[in-house]
């Protein structure tokens, strides 16, 4: 029975290490700003940008940024090489279904500057207001809330959004049931968190966020084993 659930884990961990990585490799997804031109670049390559994961319901639940390269920075979160959000138990790396990056192309090739990080904390924050505004629980899973700040004439640039998890990996996590559990899981290990470390508020607004996911997700997969339809409040 072990060895299974180990042959199982290896061959989830290789399929997703291959889908992202073909999300990363993209090659022309994003149009240059001035010429309108496909950029002949890897989009996991971009220095900066701003990324969010997706759920299997479209749910947006986690929005960050890097200045490290974006394929770095993902594979960080989703390739169990430890980030603040995975350890704290924030994130859940087995519940992302799709990734969007918003790479800033015009800053390649530029050190590290006060321009830059203003812009990145800009955009981040732009895409976190969108993003919860789409979300049906108007709630992201990020621990804080990034900065509000203004960056004079910043506009969101082009994203590219795509899935990362394979058709076989569907059948194994896909399941309303096991996402239940899974997602039930998380939110004890996050509850035991807050209760053996001394925690700000933020940690404690994930904690609501993840139980009202938890009980939507419970209520419509009962709710289509009756036939009713499932509404969204």
């Amino acid at each position: 029975m072990t060895e299974r659930i180990v042959e199982q884990a290896t061959f989830e961990t290789a399929q997703l290490v291959a889908e992202l990585e073909r999300f990363l490799d993209q090659r022309g997804a994003l149009l240059h700003a001035e010429t309108s031109e496909p950029i002949n670049q890897k989009i996991g390559n971009f220095r900066y940008g701003v990324y969010a994961f997706f759920d299997y319901d479209g749910e947006p639940i986690y929005v960050g940024q890097t200045n490290e390269q974006l394929r770095v920075r993902i594979r960080r979160h989703l390739t169990n090489q430890r980030t603040d959000a995975v350890a704290m138990k924030v994130l859940d790396p087995f519940e992302v279904f799709e990734i969007e990056i918003w790479p800033l192309p015009h800053f390649e090739g530029q050190d590290m500057s006060a321009a830059i990080a203003r812009r990145l904390n800009w955009l981040e924050r732009a895409v976190f207001d969108r993003l919860i505004e789409q979300s049906r629980f108007k709630a992201i899973l990020n621990e804080k809330d990034p900065p509000l700040l203004v960056d004079a004439g910043a506009v969101i640039p082009t994203s590219v959004r795509g899935r990362i998890v394979s058709e076989a990996v569907l059948k194994l996590r896909g399941h309303p049931d096991t996402r239940i559990a899974r997602r039930a899981e998380t939110l004890s290990l996050l509850a035991k968190v807050i209760a053996e470390r001394r925690v700000q508020s933020g940690l404690r607004r994930t904690l609501l966020t993840q139980a009202k996911r938890l009980a939507w997700l419970a209520e419509k997969r009962m709710n289509e084993l009756r036939g009713q339809p499932v509404t969204d409040e």
